[in-house]
């Protein structure tokens, strides 16, 4: 079957104000960028410092999910008394799906006894060999995903500035 592209009074007929992308086949919207990638139209939106966040992919928000319920579990199961006190928050690309952002959170944060955030980034690097294994036994992809940790203050709610990378790469 072949594509009819629609005429430009067919087209204001169909639609209140006319745009630059009506007409054109949605399957044909997006191109193939580098490295595998999707990349929009030269003629579509900008993404920068002033515009809206970049819409996530799909399967980096599903590997992101995936990455999220092992390691909340591994934490879970832990033999450090450190980590085994730690909750996944959340996961995001970081900047994309080969590197993700860990962010966790003491479940007693702020209790005396409690320890130091640099000293929980300090156990979360002792063991990133061990969650990013864990990681990539329960994820099916290719290449398992470097992980970036990232403490959240849970006495104030937001993230702190101390993160650590998983150096095993």
């Amino acid at each position: 079957m072949r594509y009819r592209i629609p005429s430009s009074k067919q087209m204001r007929r169909m639609c209140a104000e006319p745009g630059e992308e009506d007409g054109l086949d949605p399957r044909f919207g997006m191109r193939r960028g580098g490295r595998g990638g999707r990349t929009r139209h030269s003629g579509g939106p900008a993404f920068g410092p002033g515009s809206p966040a970049p819409p996530v992919d799909r399967k980096a928000a599903q590997l992101c999910r995936q990455v999220a319920v092992t390691l909340d579990e591994v934490l879970a199961e832990c033999r450090d008394d450190v980590l085994r006190d730690l909750h996944v928050v959340d996961v995001a690309p970081f900047p994309d799906a080969s590197r993700l952002l860990v962010t966790v959170s003491a479940v007693d944060a702020g209790a005396p006894g409690s320890p130091d955030p640099e000293a929980v980034l300090e156990h979360l690097r002792h063991a990133g060999g061990h969650l990013r294994r864990e990681v990539a036994a329960a994820v099916t992809r290719r290449h398992a995903p470097l992980l970036v940790y990232c403490l959240q203050d849970a006495a104030i709610g937001n993230d702190q500035p101390r993160m650590n990378s998983d150096e095993h790469g």
